[in-house]
């Protein structure tokens, strides 16, 4: 076995895609920035009761698990960044009003999503605490469409369920665990065959079976209304989607309503989102209201938030043309040179200072131009081929 081979769906990223990568990243937490999101960086490891407060079955099954040499106790590397946040949120910060807050980096999982997925996704999102009501969501959706427009990923459709609905059923139906688990993912994946087998014997069999059904334009909330049970949940559900769907299509924006969409990783107990762009066959991103994290962490606080994963973006947005350098000769000891290269890079220019004995490569820098002395100044000339 070569020992340089990486497991299957890890990968490097190569400088070209790093460097767009990076880009992205850049712009967007400025974005976030100038919109009063304050940036936290949370560790790539915590102890696991931490990790996994409030965020149920399926994160577990995500994080890889590790013993702390120091403690003895168990760790988890993250695979998510959103909970970190929210228990930030809880108890670093405690705020009593509104805090908005953005992060960038990297998570793990422990098995891959989907057969194009990466095991590594690098994740970027912004979080909204303390506000309870419609127009947090709102703000958060618009926040979402925008930094997708920002890096380049245009014609974005929202799909918007309501957990809570599922949620109700699940209640009134009073299921295990196990069954609610399986309840989950049959509904997720609109698995019809899987869902009836797990509501075999449930009073409210047809009211699960109808959720998957429930897809389309505006109007699915006005067959939701007949089709499912009058309880005061569903129909609180129904009335935040109306509206939600009202305010969003009146600023222009694509949507549909889609109530067996139950969020990612089945912590979410509000309104749910999922961004869909031409190009890609997933969601490039993700949001949802998940008031119930910060319950786990002993202070209970309306949240708002979503996440997308940075690397499947580089093949929906414009390839911009990488940058070209300018080559400076190996001359040691001059100053006049030194200035020149020093006031370029100021300037933002890209400048590379050969080595003894590499002139031969220097196809490999990506380099345009060279520095020359000319007349006794040092000038910007094509590169000589």
């Amino acid at each position: 076995m070569r020992n340089w081979l990486l497991p299957e769906y890890i990968e490097d990223v190569l400088p070209a895609e790093a460097l767009r990568l990076e880009g992205m990243r850049r712009s967007l937490l400025d974005y976030f920035h100038v919109h009063g999101y304050q940036l936290v960086m949370p560790p790539m490891l915590e102890y696991v009761e931490s990790l996994l407060s409030g965020t149920g079955h399926d994160l577990d099954l995500a994080t890889f698990k590790l013993v702390d040499q120091l403690s003895g106790r168990h760790m988890g590397v993250r695979a998510d960044i959103t909970p970190q946040v929210a228990r930030i949120d809880a108890h670093l910060l405690n705020r009593q009003g509104v805090a908005r807050l953005c992060y960038a980096g990297s998570v793990l999982h422990a098995l891959p999503a989907g057969l194009t997925k990466t095991r590594e996704p690098f994740q970027v999102g912004a979080e909204l605490y303390g506000h309870a009501g419609l127009e947090s969501d709102i703000e958060i959706q618009q926040l979402m469409i925008a930094a997708l427009k920002l890096i380049g990923v245009g014609d974005v459709h929202l799909d918007i369920g309501h957990p809570a609905i599922f949620r109700c059923l699940l209640h009134e139906s009073r299921c295990d665990a196990q069954r609610a688990h399986e309840l989950f993912h049959a509904t997720q994946s609109k698995d019809i065959p899987a869902l009836k087998q797990a509501t075999h014997g449930l009073s409210l069999q047809a009211a699960f079976l109808t959720l998957p059904t429930l897809y389309g334009a505006s109007d699915v909330l006005k067959r939701a209304r007949v089709q499912l049970p009058r309880l005061p949940q569903i129909d609180a559900a129904l009335t935040d989607l109306e509206r939600l769907t009202a305010t969003m299509g009146a600023n222009g924006v694509q949507l549909s309503i889609d109530l067996a969409e139950l969020g990612g990783f089945n912590y979410e107990s509000g309104i749910v989102f999922a961004a869909f762009a031409k190009g890609s066959p997933d969601a490039v991103a993700r949001g949802g209201r998940y008031d119930e994290v910060g319950k786990a962490f002993g202070r209970a606080r309306p949240a708002t938030g979503f996440s997308l994963d940075l690397k499947p973006l580089l093949g929906l947005a414009p390839q911009a043309a990488l940058p070209v350098g300018i080559v400076a000769p190996a001359v040691a000891g001059d100053s006049a040179l030194l200035a020149k290269m020093t006031a370029l890079r100021k300037a933002g220019e890209v400048v590379i200072q050969e080595l003894p004995g590499h002139e031969a490569h220097r196809a490999e820098l990506g380099c345009d131009r060279q520095l020359e002395k000319i007349a006794g100044q040092w000038q910007i000339v094509p590169l000589a081929k």
